[in-house]
């Protein structure tokens, strides 16, 4: 088996990303570093969860490039990435292309089969399936048979 590393790089990096997106706290985040950037201790201050919590989800936000930290004295400031919603957006394009040219595909399969209503048509697979009406039980009734009477 080949397996091509920079497709499991980018399955890596992506996983990262959405992981980190997934987290309401994580986006609110976000939201509020794309605005200026904050310390870990303010943002701690926004959040009814500890402060050693709120640096781990900063973490998580770091680690899938979405912000980036600096120091400055003896705090750590977040700052949102601005290419990071960029990069969140062209993953799911590509997931889009690439299910749209599946999708397209088996339009393209669907409409080339021969159709039972062709009169051309003499592939017996192509005969309509059979549809079964479902019955109601009477109560009452003692049926034991599986499905409907053929």
């Amino acid at each position: 088996m080949v397996v091509d590393v920079a497709d499991e790089s980018s399955d890596e990096t992506v996983d990262r990303l959405f992981h980190a997106l997934a987290d309401t706290t994580r986006r609110d985040i976000l939201r509020r570093c794309v605005r200026g950037e904050l310390s870990v201790s303010r943002l701690a201050e926004a959040y009814p969860m500890s402060f050693a919590a709120v640096q781990k989800h900063v973490a998580v936000l770091e680690r899938a490039g979405l912000v980036t930290k600096r120091r400055s004295g003896r705090e750590q400031l977040v700052r949102t990435d601005p290419d990071a919603v960029g990069r969140a957006r062209q993953a799911l394009d590509e997931l889009e292309s690439a299910w749209r040219g599946r999708v397209d595909r088996m339009a393209r399969l669907l409409a080339d089969e021969p159709r039972s209503d062709d009169p051309g048509s003499d592939d017996p697979g192509s005969q309509e399936p059979r549809t079964f009406e479902p019955r109601t039980l009477d109560p009452d009734e003692n049926d034991t048979t599986e499905g409907p009477e053929r």
